[in-house]
């Protein structure tokens, strides 16, 4: 029994050793561990624990061209700093080079995926970016896969339900189909767009009806998310034939699939679809090959087009809205334009969203918190 009792002690001390190890392994081995990055007013500080290397640059999606860097400065303690001034409220992404390495921040637990890239996120906290914060009143974000005869895979899509969902099994809610663009997938959205914070913000306000919102994986040859390891199929997309399978797909498969599977109003004036570049497309073309199919048509920096006849057949159908978004600087500008003017020559009556900037992930949110509240009503 004595022994026993040894032995006992002896495995408790040992543990107590090894988590102290952890401990003081995560915390530098007693050092202070640094803050990275470190808002102060109107400041913010970048830091990395890197003795060993030689340059550290910092690279920032606020910075005004693709290659720009700033370059990091190395303290005695081994630690390279970086401060600028704070850019506006948006959530931006950044990254370190080290010795022409790109590395993530271990000090920032805040990240998204972008294909499979993993970016560390700056959130400048503002007006702009509150819609972006967890509220008291949270959706359900869950993973459903469906099968596609018409893709010939077995495919997964993300979908967004209000808070109030589960605890109201009587009452049945309307739907936004988000498409992503090109390079996204099914996680696009949710991850980079900030759609579920986004909905709950809206909705806890009382700025924007109830609603389910289903973001589809865009690529045809995909189970998933490439994160997932899924083989894809050898299907090729870039071939006429199969122009518009996705798009089929989507409203042949996935609208019958969400209306049998959640409690939604299968309504064309209680279904609405939006989409970026890519998806701006599928948006467009989605529209016109289904026009009773969808009342609230958002194209958003749209890669695109349509024609008088097309959009005169939406104008017959009564859509109730259409609404465009895109940037002054968006390489898709011009054709967005031809969109505009087609739309006018068709006489369907349309809104015109213009923002600053480009192709990017700052105006999509925008575009996405500004019509969600017009939807349904």
């Amino acid at each position: 029994m004595k022994k026993l009792l040894t032995l006992a002690v002896a495995a408790l001390m040992c543990a107590g050793s090894a988590s102290a190890q952890e401990l003081a392994n995560f915390n530098f081995g007693g050092r202070k561990q640094i803050v990275s990055p470190e808002i102060q007013g109107d400041s913010v500080t970048f830091r990395l624990n890197a003795n060993y290397a030689t340059v550290v640059n910092l690279y920032g999606s606020w910075l005004p061209g693709y290659g720009d860097k700033i370059e990091m400065q190395k303290g005695l303690d081994g630690v390279w700093e970086a401060k600028i001034a704070l850019p506006e409220p948006e959530i931006y992404t950044y990254n370190f080079i080290v010795d022409g390495v790109s590395v993530n921040d271990p000090q920032n637990y805040m990240v998204q995926r972008d294909g499979t890239r993993y970016l560390n996120m700056l959130l400048v906290p503002g007006a702009r970016t509150d819609a972006y914060k967890e509220t008291a009143h949270r959706g359900t974000l869950a993973y459903k896969w469906y099968d596609s005869n018409i893709l010939g895979i077995n495919r997964r899509l993300t979908v967004y339900t209000p808070y109030g969902y589960e605890a109201n099994p009587g009452k049945k809610y309307p739907v936004l189909y988000l498409l992503h663009g090109a390079g996204g997938d099914e996680e696009a959205w949710s991850s980079m767009g900030r759609a579920a914070q986004i909905l709950d913000n809206l909705i806890e306000q009382g700025k924007a009806e109830p609603m389910i919102v289903v973001m589809p994986n865009g690529n045809p040859n995909q189970q998933a998310a490439q994160t997932m390891g899924l083989p894809t199929s050898d299907m090729d997309w870039r071939n006429p034939e199969n122009r518009n399978s996705y798009v089929r797909s989507l409203c042949e498969e996935i609208v019958p699939f969400i209306e049998k599977n959640f409690r939604v109003i299968a309504k064309p004036e209680k279904r609405a679809i939006a989409g970026l570049s890519m998806g701006g497309g599928h948006t467009i073309s989605a529209s016109i090959m289904y026009p009773k199919l969808f009342d609230y048509i958002c194209p958003l920096s749209a890669a695109g087009a349509a024609t008088v006849e097309q959009l005169q057949a939406l104008k017959k159908e009564g859509v109730k809205l259409y609404w465009v978004g895109c940037g002054k600087t968006d390489f898709l500008w011009e054709g967005n334009q031809k969109l505009i003017q087609s739309l006018k020559d068709a006489g369907l009556e349309h809104t015109f969203y213009v923002s600053e900037g480009g192709h990017i992930w700052a105006n999509w949110r925008l575009y996405l918190q500004t019509f969600a509240p017009l939807l349904f009503k």
